[in-house]
C-alpha cells in the first residue's frame, strides 16, 4: 500500500463498487471495480463480493466500506435495501478483516458520501447546517453542523402518503430515482413529485444548504430547473464517487 491511500468500497442495492483513493486529493487513483450485490440472504456472499474487489486490487492496506443501513459500533443494525435480514447484528468490519486480512471500517453509505462532499466537494469549508441527500436505488441522508456529522439519520425512511395506494410508506419508495425509472416518469414529473419530499425534510431540520448526490448528481441539466424548495440547494461535485471516497477517508481517520 502506498502512503496516503485507502481502498474505499460502496455497497449499493444493485452493485458493490470499490476503488483506491488518494486522501490528499480526495480522488480515485485507480479504476472503479463493480461486482453485483448478491441476492443471497447469506451475509458471507456479501463479504465474498467485497473480497473480490480487495483481491482484484491485490490490496493489503486499510479498507473503508459504506453500508446501506444503520451502523453502530461497526455492527449492522438495519439493511432495508439488501435482500434478507441475516446480516443484522453482524460486526461487518471484523468479518471483512477475517476474510481479507485487512483492517476495515464500516460507515453508513450516505454518511460516507456526505463526509466526502464536506471534505473535498460541494460542502468544503461551508459552516452551518448542511443536509446531504443521495438519490438512487433509495434515498440516503446525512446531516452536518459546522462540518460535524450527525450519524445514521435515515430520512429516506420517513413515512409519507403514497397517493396511488393511500398508504403511508417509506419516502424512498415514492421519490427515489429507482421509482422514477420503474414508473417511466419524465424528469419534470419526477422532480415535481420529489419537491414534496424536499420541502418536508427542509421543514424538519431547516438546513442552510442541501446537497443532492447519488446517481442523479450527474444529470443536473435534466431536473435541477424544476427544483422548488425554500433553501439553498446544489448538486454534489463528486457525484457517485462520493461514497467510495468518504468511506476511505473515515477508515483513514478511525484506523490510525
Amino acid at each position: 500500500m502506498k502512503k496516503g491511500k485507502v481502498l474505499g468500497i460502496d455497497i449499493g442495492g444493485s452493485g458493490v463498487k470499490g476503488g483506491i483513493v488518494d486522501l490528499a486529493k480526495g480522488e480515485l487513483v485507480s479504476e472503479r471495480i463493480r461486482v453485483p450485490t448478491p441476492k443471497s440472504r447469506d451475509p458471507n456472499m456479501l463479504i465474498d463480493a467485497i473480497a473480490q474487489i480487495v483481491d482484484a486490487f491485490e490490496w493489503k492496506g486499510k479498507i473503508g466500506c459504506g453500508f446501506p443501513g444503520v451502523v453502530r459500533s461497526q455492527v449492522i443494525e438495519t439493511a432495508a435495501n439488501l435482500t434478507g435480514k441475516k446480516i443484522i447484528g453482524t460486526n461487518l468490519a471484523e468479518e471483512i478483516g477475517r476474510r481479507t486480512n485487512c483492517d476495515a471500517w464500516i460507515i453508513n453509505d450516505a454518511d460516507a458520501a456526505g463526509i466526502a462532499e464536506m471534505q473535498y466537494g460541494a460542502g468544503k469549508d461551508i459552516k452551518g447546517l448542511v443536509l446531504m441527500l443521495t438519490v438512487g436505488t433509495g434515498i440516503g441522508t446525512a446531516l452536518f453542523q459546522d462540518g460535524v456529522l450527525v450519524p445514521n439519520l435515515e430520512f429516506g425512511h420517513l413515512k409519507m402518503r403514497d397517493k396511488l395506494t393511500s398508504k403511508n410508506v417509506d419516502a424512498e419508495k415514492i421519490y427515489s430515482d429507482a421509482i422514477r425509472k420503474a414508473n417511466d416518469l419524465t424528469w419534470r414529473a419526477w422532480t415535481e413529485r420529489f419537491n414534496k419530499y424536499l420541502r418536508y425534510v427542509q421543514a424538519l431540520c431547516w438546513p442552510d444548504l442541501i446537497i443532492l448526490g447519488g446517481g442523479i448528481a450527474s444529470k443536473k441539466e435534466k431536473f435541477f430547473k424544476y427544483i422548488d424548495v425554500d433553501c439553498d440547494i446544489i448538486t454534489a461535485k463528486l457525484e457517485n464517487r462520493a461514497g467510495i471516497i468518504g468511506a476511505a477517508y473515515m477508515a483513514s481517520e478511525k484506523l490510525k
